[in-house]
């Protein structure tokens, strides 16, 4: 017997099995989330349900005059069914043709921090001020409270919002927990540190100053400059690359891969670019 018989055996006996049954599942489900994004379940649903009921009637009841009305009948409710699922199938063709099977394209795993540094480039651009304090086990509730609650879902474009124009929450400072800006527009204690340097602003100082009263990370944007920085632990570390950003605010906040979402960020990215 030669090598390549003993390959294609192997191929016969073990990987093409292998292979039917793991592309025959991967079809599966991915019809199946295609479908559940959709209408057209309960649709299917009612095939299925009489589907199983011309069974039951025509072949294990065997009711000659029932059986004699749902072939009649069977027909057009199929050629229904086919009208009304028409749109959605539509829409599961147009999602299947949007999908990136092999590759992931512009969608690029990515945590919430990605949202307030996109943000924080484009006001760096625009030399507009910015102030973000991520929170984490110390409660800030006298902080929260000194702004506005708001409790929306954390995006780039509402802190661009927020710090992009003259609105009365721009001067203050955005409190993030998560993939949550709790509150808006709040004030923070300004240090009283003296080794300062003398041309940090008012942001700076009071970055410095919450840093030196709880655990929290918070991110200046200098108004003046443009420069993105760093306060924790009591400590302000000016004007950081986005690459240097990005790798302390995950090691601080304790963001771990599982933490990562595959998301298409394109659009936000976009800006930043």
């Amino acid at each position: 017997m030669t090598f390549f018989s003993v390959l294609g055996q192997i191929y016969t006996n073990y990987i093409n099995p292998f292979l039917d049954i793991m592309l025959m599942t991967f079809l599966i489900y991915w019809a199946y989330k295609l479908i559940i994004r959709t209408n057209a379940l309960q649709v299917l649903r009612a095939v299925i349900y009489f589907v199983i009921f011309y069974v039951i009637v025509v072949f294990i009841l065997r009711l000659n005059t029932l059986s004699w009305l749902l072939n009649i009948v069977g027909p057009a409710f199929i050629i229904g069914a086919v009208i009304i699922l028409q749109p959605e199938m539509r829409k599961i063709f147009l999602k299947l043709g949007q999908t990136d099977w092999f590759l992931l394209g512009g969608k690029k795993k990515h945590t919430y921090v990605d949202s307030v540094l996109v943000a924080a480039y484009e006001m760096s651009k625009q030399r507009r001020g910015m102030l973000v304090v991520f929170m984490k086990s110390s409660k800030l509730e006298q902080v929260i409270g000194s702004g506005q609650k708001i409790n929306a879902d954390l995006s780039s474009n509402l802190l661009i919002t927020i710090f992009g124009h003259d609105t009365p929450m721009h001067d203050g400072a955005c409190v993030v927990q998560g993939d949550k800006i709790l509150a808006a527009g709040c004030f923070l204690p300004v240090s009283e540190n003296y080794d300062i340097k003398k041309t940090y602003g008012t942001r700076h100082r009071a970055a410095l100053g919450l840093s030196e009263q709880c655990d929290a990370v918070i991110l200046v944007v200098s108004e003046e400059s443009g420069a993105i920085s760093l306060a924790y632990d009591s400590q302000l570390h000016y004007d950081l690359p986005i690459e240097t950003l990005t790798r302390i605010l995950e090691k601080k906040l304790e963001i771990k891969k599982e933490d990562q979402k595959i998301e298409d960020s394109e659009d936000e990215h976009k800006s930043a670019s």
